[in-house]
């Protein structure tokens, strides 16, 4: 019976590979060690990743969270909360599990309060692709289609409103409210 890639190795693996980068917060360092990481898998093993990365993208596809990835890179777009969550799970289980469960909890992370004070955006598009290029690596050929599912949860009804209503956010995500406090005209504060 061949191996299995389950969520606790592939959490091992995103560990292993932020302590193998320069800096851990260089999240295209990150993906290509992770990438370089699973293409040492069984094929089926790497197959088995990119559901996992997907279940992960779905668990954290939050209405909350959204709202803070907004505050953060001053807006965000489909695209932009997906490469905002990938950035999240290149963080590592520890704090993806911290933050899903309390999104306003992203303003006490160090990463976060330094890209406030820089201006700087959290996104990690390279992780949404470190099993596409680890089975390429390994085998020669891409990703089989239909390799993994996505079902998306509906988001939650009391967070539709604009992201942008400084007075909602202030409330609900207060520190992220308060690390990235609104500059003139409604715009965001980035000094």
């Amino acid at each position: 019976m061949g191996l299995t890639l389950d969520n606790d190795r592939f959490w091992r693996l995103i560990d292993q590979a932020r302590r193998q980068a320069a800096d851990p917060t260089d999240t295209e360092d990150i993906a290509a060690r992770a990438s370089t990481l699973l293409a040492s898998l069984e094929p089926t093993e790497i197959i088995q990743a990119e559901q996992i990365l997907w279940d992960l993208m779905t668990a954290s596809y939050l209405s909350p969270l959204w709202a803070a990835a907004y505050q953060i890179n001053g807006g965000c777009s489909d695209d932009g909360f997906d490469y905002f969550r990938a950035w999240l799970i290149a963080q590592g289980r520890t704090i993806f599990e911290q933050v899903i469960n309390d999104p306003d909890s992203l303003a006490d992370l160090p990463t976060v309060q330094q890209a406030a004070a820089k201006g700087r955006d959290l996104e990690g598009e390279a992780i949404l692709t470190i099993v596409w290029n680890a089975y390429q690596t390994a085998t020669g050929s891409e990703l089989p289609h239909k390799a993994f599912t996505i079902r998306y949860p509906d988001l939650d009804p009391e967070w539709n409103f604009d992201f942008g209503d400084d007075e909602r956010i202030a409330h609900r995500l207060p520190r992220i409210a308060a690390l990235y406090p609104a500059g003139p005209a409604g715009q965001r504060s980035r000094s």
